[in-house]
């Protein structure tokens, strides 16, 4: 037997370049139990080659009988998982001192990440006190010898990768039954399994370039990865394309560290982002929702010399005033004229690069997203490669996707959800992904997902809300997931989805400044008005907020937080050890997130704290018309401090009715806003949330000169849009 194992240990680390690791972290002088992910039939014939003899293996009955030869290999158990009398089996093997294999999900998973966690390996941690050492396995899943009918490549010899985490202990409760231990302990399982899978996936020094060109490799260059209003793209093709822009673009840029990106969702987008990591260069992405003046800023915040755009996307959009702004700023280089540019030899030249696998060069690995943030001229949140890369892991291992699905994305890549989530993740994970210019055509896009059979989409509540009204009941049937985000998930609007589409869509929390996603509700856990669970891989405090009662300023850290700021006129200016969000926020005791409102979003009456957020809420509750939109801002006060001015969409609303409904529902009179506006439409940022900055420049604008408003009934309608942009 010895030799045997010898044999498939060198056959292992010929054929699959098999790599294991921490086998050193394994101490069986206590009770133990081995729990890896379970991607294949091979996780146990790797698993039995190297982990020590003494280890015995959990084996179905069913699966016992086809893997006769290979299971005299090593020391097992048989059981029947529908024989209760097998869990105890176990927990005296455990009691006997043999250390246990036991896969806690109980099938194979077909996913990026993990299945539910069944509670018998719970009960026998609980019962024997045994240490639990997560095991992530890697690769194993793509090979031809362990295919159970996966939709995706397959090749007889993958890379296998197998990482062993340190061994945790989970403590018997007193006064708790065990049926919610178990449950408990279940949960600390997936928990643990979640953060060792994404701490065997990170990359240090990770190139997003070279990274498409490993995804091309197992997903076959042949896939079509990308299609937008005008064409298709195979990942060779996409490869080709950047490796030919980047030869044009490298003369013209010469030692240019950032180049600006003015571009709409497109394929030629990604070209072009794919060229500069190509070429080293860090891509600045420009916001071109936020205005021409916003746009000179961030030209000179991040130090631009050149920025590339589309001349077809220009007259589209309408910005050609805009853009002779920049023009005299910067240089502006045309996707078009380079097109047009571009000769046989640069095509054969780019093909020959795609042939043989070349790869970035040495240089920035940087991207460049703007906020819109409270500061009078925009800001640089500077993320590395690494930390894009490890929150589309953090997003493999906590939620359910694989190639087999089609992204649609509409929203913007200069926005971070619309570039991670949308475009990055799909592009390197091998989710073929739908590229869609605008989020705001809301009859469009339904029909859209209707015809690519899209089966995840993302939005922020504004956008869900839009298509939900103008969808057929039919247009949203092969979607999966509708994952929501930028801004608080309305309940009219989740009705809306769960009443007219049979889906319930899934909420999730970001910040640009954490590549953006820090908490998501997935199919494996979900709990109804919360943003779900911190992603693996962070780490957080909710730190007491002088005024504010519950809950508390969040404050994270972790391999997805940025590098820093890029402040205008001070340059770049360093991450600290602990990003504090600006959010208030609350996490019960699942670990399931709510958010109360933005730091910035309390005003100060009466030397109370008061959320506008709620104030919102209430409103919204009060007036109880779906088709109403309401956005509450602070404007100073010379006797309270501050005061509240609601701003609404409809006439017809009376604020005498808003202070009777709160007095009915207990909320204190410090939420009564002094005034309601009726306005024709809310301000509105890039990512479809509400632009309170604006708003509450033209609040401040008003306040300054002394308007006077009737406080008991809305004004006149006012539109603010041009109004704003002066204040």
């Amino acid at each position: 037997m010895p030799i045997l194992i010898a044999i498939l240990k060198i056959v292992f680390r010929l054929c699959f370049k098999f790599k294991i690791s921490g086998l050193h972290k394994l101490d069986f002088s206590q009770p133990t139990i081995l729990m890896p992910n379970h991607v294949s039939l091979l996780d146990a014939i790797l698993l039995a080659a190297y982990l020590p003899e003494e280890a015995a293996f959990v084996v179905n009955t069913k699966i016992a009988k086809r893997f006769r030869l290979v299971l005299k290999l090593r020391r097992h158990i048989t059981v029947n998982p529908l024989n209760p009398y097998s869990v105890r089996t176990m927990v005296k093997t455990v009691q006997s001192g043999v250390p246990l294999v036991l896969f806690p999900e109980g099938r194979i998973t077909t996913t990026s990440g993990l299945m539910k966690i069944y509670t018998g390996i719970s009960y026998i941690a609980l019962k024997t006190g045994a240490q639990l050492v997560p095991i992530a396995i890697n690769g194993a899943e793509r090979s031809k010898l362990s295919y159970i009918g996966r939709k995706i490549k397959t090749v007889w010899f993958p890379v296998i990768d197998i990482q062993i985490g340190d061994a945790f202990v989970i403590e018997p409760q007193p006064n708790v039954s065990m049926k919610r231990q178990k449950e408990q302990a279940a949960d600390t399982i997936l928990l643990a399994l979640q953060e060792q899978l994404l701490q065997s996936r990170l990359k240090p020094q990770v190139n997003l370039f070279d990274e498409l060109l490993l995804q091309a490799s197992l997903h076959g260059k042949r896939r079509i990865i990308c299609e937008d209003l005008s064409q298709r793209m195979t990942y060779g093709k996409l490869i080709t394309a950047s490796h030919i822009f980047a030869r044009m673009l490298r003369p013209v840029l010469k030692e240019q560290p950032t180049v600006g990106v003015l571009l709409p969702n497109s394929i030629g987008h990604a070209i072009a982002l794919f060229a500069l990591f190509r070429l080293g260069i860090t891509p600045a992405m420009m916001n071109f929702s936020a205005g021409q003046q916003s746009l000179l800023d961030a030209c000179e915040t991040a130090g631009l010399e050149t920025i590339v755009t589309s001349r077809q996307f220009i007259a589209a959009a309408k910005l050609e005033q805009t853009a002779n702004a920049l023009a005299a700023k910067c240089r502006l280089i045309y996707l078009e004229d380079v097109k047009a540019s571009v000769g046989w030899s640069d095509q054969l030249a780019g093909l020959l690069d795609q042939m043989t696998g070349k790869k970035a060069v040495t240089g920035s690995r940087d991207v460049i997203l703007f906020t819109s943030g409270s500061e009078s001229k925009p800001k640089g949140v500077v993320l590395g490669h690494e930390q894009l890369y490890a929150n589309i892991q953090q997003a493999k291992t906590a939620f359910d996707f694989n190639s087999s699905d089609t992204l649609f994305n509409a929203l913007p890549m200069f926005h971070s959800f619309g570039l991670t989530v949308g475009t990055l993740l799909p592009l390197l994970t091998g989710v073929p992904v739908i590229l869609y210019p605008s989020p705001l055509h809301y009859r469009a896009i339904p029909e859209i997902v209707y015809d690519r059979n899209a089966t995840i989409m993302f939005g922020t509540s504004t956008f869900l809300a839009g298509y939900g009204r103008a969808a057929h009941p039919y247009d949203f049937h092969s979607v999966r997931y509708v994952v929501a985000g930028a801004e608080k998930l309305k309940d009219e609007v989740r009705e809306l989805w769960s009443r007219k589409f049979g889906i319930r869509i899934l909420e999730g929390y970001g910040t640009t400044e954490a590549a953006p996603v820090i908490s998501i509700n997935s199919p494996l856990a979900y709990k109804q008005g919360t943003v779900g669970r911190i992603l693996p891989g962070l780490r957080y405090k909710v730190e007491p907020v002088a005024g504010i009662e519950s809950g508390g300023s969040l404050h994270i850290q972790g391999p997805n937080i940025m590098k820093g700021y890029l402040i205008h006129g001070k340059g770049f200016i360093p991450c600290p050890e602990w990003y504090d969000c600006g959010d208030i926020v609350e996490l019960d005791a699942q670990g399931f997130m709510t958010i109360q409102a933005r730091l910035k979003r309390f005003a100060k009456i009466g030397g109370e704290m008061i959320s506008l957020q709620l104030v919102e809420e209430v409103a919204a509750a009060c007036f109880a018309d779906p088709s109403l939109t309401l956005a509450a801002v602070s404007a100073a006060d010379g006797r309270k401090g501050e005061r509240i001015v609601l701003y609404l969409t409809k006439t017809g609303y009376n604020l005498q009715e808003l202070k009777t409904y709160m007095a009915a529902k207990g909320y204190s009179p410090l939420l009564h806003p002094s005034r309601l506006e009726t306005i024709d439409k809310l301000p509105l940022l890039g990512s479809g949330k509400t632009d309170y900055v604006a708003l509450k420049k033209y609040t401040d604008s008003v306040t300054q000169k002394g308007a006077e408003h009737n406080e008991s009934q809305p004004s006149d309608k006012t539109s603010i849009h041009n109004q704003t942009n002066r204040a």
